[in-house]
């Protein structure tokens, strides 16, 4: 099993710079492929200086976007597995090799993903994402996949915290850059979990970095919501035959994710879009059901309650 490391980049150098240590220290041999979004002339001297025959580089003369560079990564990899880098964040050094223990224990899985420490720039730990379940590792049948995450019991986390199969990411078509920095990721995991299983690790491998001004802050919040409700259609369409009669109606999906951002707007005290999100959803029985559920299995970790999760033996 070959793991490619895919680190996209854009003119955060001394980040950059992390980000390959992080790659180039695990304890397992990977390929390290660098995209670099058209960044200044800094970065590819930074490369030319490494002269590491494991690092593939590419530069765009142009600006194109996360999607276009990580897809580009994708097409120069030669790994089974492809995990998944930005240039602000880093791997443990044994990331690649829990999951690849993982792997070797359910080799039907298409997608891994790993609890994450969230630092600030500094790299201090902030906070960790939530544990799935009890244990050092799940795997969720493909059949189940789809109907955890409408529900919110299937995390799968953010970029860093995700690899995924070369052939699956292939057959997805890879990131699309219609939801280019809002769900794109959520979006590439809705499309390769189609086909096969899913593993997760209650391990921190890795290491994302949480920016005040990121990306996504300058995002309205009703953009994000809408964006959130065309995932939760995406992954309606997607769920199993055999949850047919517990699907919850997509008009009450839509009103739950509704609830979801003003639960959002309330906490970030942004009472304009609170009042712009007002409607039907605040009454909806079946909104309020779904929102109580997802939050209730959130804290009580009953995830085998909703999706047939099963322990995976590791060495």
């Amino acid at each position: 099993m070959q793991f490619s490391v895919i680190i996209t980049a854009y003119e955060r150098l001394s980040l950059l710079k992390r980000a390959v240590n992080s790659a180039l220290q695990q304890t397992i041999d990977c390929e390290v492929i660098i995209v670099d979004d058209a960044s200044s002339a800094d970065t590819s001297a930074y490369i030319q200086e490494l002269n590491n025959e494991r690092i593939i580089y590419h530069r765009n003369p142009v600006n194109q976007g996360h999607a276009a560079i990580a897809n580009i990564g994708i097409s120069k990899a030669n790994g089974d597995w492809i995990k998944f880098l930005d240039d602000d964040d880093y791997l443990a050094p044994n990331c690649l090799e829990g999951i690849a223990k993982a792997i070797a224990a359910h080799p039907q899985a298409v997608i891994c993903s790993c609890i994450a420490a969230q630092v600030d720039s500094r790299g201090v730990e902030l906070s960790r994402t939530p544990r799935v379940g009890p244990g050092l590792a799940y795997y969720i049948p493909q059949a189940d996949i789809h109907y955890g995450m409408l529900l919110e019991l299937v995390p799968f986390g953010t970029t860093v915290q995700v690899a995924c199969r070369r052939d699956a990411l292939l057959q997805s078509g890879g990131w699309d850059s219609q939801f280019e920095l809002d769900c794109d990721d959520i979006d590439l995991w809705i499309r390769v979990a189609q086909f096969g299983d899913a593993i997760f690790l209650n391990q921190c491998l890795v290491y994302r970095t949480i920016w005040t001004g990121a990306y996504n802050s300058r995002i309205s919040l009703i953009q994000r919501m809408n964006t959130n409700i065309l995932m939760k259609q995406k992954i309606h369409a997607l769920i199993h035959h055999k949850y047919q009669t517990k699907i919850p109606d997509l008009l009450d999906v839509n009103k739950y994710v509704t609830l979801h951002w003003m639960g959002v707007a309330i906490k970030q005290k942004r009472f304009k879009s609170l009042l712009n999100m007002l409607n039907s959803a605040i009454i909806s029985p079946g909104a309020w059901r779904i929102l109580l559920t997802a939050i209730a299995s959130r804290y009580s970790l009953r995830i085998g309650d909703f999706v047939d999760i099963r322990k995976v033996p590791l060495s």
